[in-house]
């Protein structure tokens, strides 16, 4: 019976995954989308606005902010951050050293003729060297990056894609996030609109 089941998945695999691929070509038939609001704190909200000016510009659909009237809803998740990476290190030579080495031999003798004898031999040698380095490199970055998906009236997800930025030439990082949605949704939307006539001219 496992066996079986098994069998059956492995059968219905790729007619769910047709399944998915079909609903692809929905993006022709889009005509009014609304972007939902962002999961990912404050910046969500600023990446939501920048989303909608990007897709308005590439003039794909109407953008709507009336949800009643969308063909699809666009959601996701975004987040924008700034943080300081901080990178120390140190580097030290330190040198000592020291010898010491002494000796001492004497003789005394008491009366009228009194001898007294004596050598002694000392020696001290010292070296010493220091040196210490350290290095404190604070370097800002910006991060921005988004995950979006277009839903159509039925719940099904039609298209996604996930894009991240550390900043544009000319714009932030959130700025270039919008830009790559919009971007990326032009680019499979004009794909499909030339998939009909290549396959007219194909034999």
């Amino acid at each position: 019976m496992k066996r079986f089941g098994l069998f059956c998945c492995i059968l219905m695999a790729p007619v769910i995954a047709s399944a998915q691929e079909d609903l692809l070509p929905q993006l022709l038939t889009l005509k009014r989308v609304y972007v939902d609001r962002l999961t990912g704190g404050e910046t969500a909200a600023q990446m939501r606005d920048l989303i909608i000016t990007s897709l308005q510009n590439s003039k794909l659909f109407v953008l709507t902010e009336n949800q009643d009237r969308a063909d699809a809803v666009l959601r996701g998740a975004a987040e924008d951050l700034i943080y300081t990476d901080d990178f120390q290190s140190s580097e030290g030579v330190n040198l000592r050293g020291g010898d010491s080495n002494s000796e001492h031999d004497s003789s005394f003798r008491t009366g009228p003729n009194s001898e007294s004898a004596g050598n002694g031999t000392s020696r001290s040698l010292t070296l010493g060297a220091g040196e210490n380095e350290s290095t404190n490199i604070k370097e800002r970055k910006h991060e921005a990056f988004a995950t979006v998906r277009l839903v159509n009236k039925d719940g099904d997800v039609i298209w996604s894609t996930t894009q991240e930025s550390n900043g544009g030439k000319f714009h932030g990082a959130s700025a270039d996030v919008a830009e790559k949605i919009a971007h990326q949704l032009s680019t499979e939307y004009d794909k499909l609109k030339k998939e009909p006539a290549v396959a007219k001219k194909a034999p």
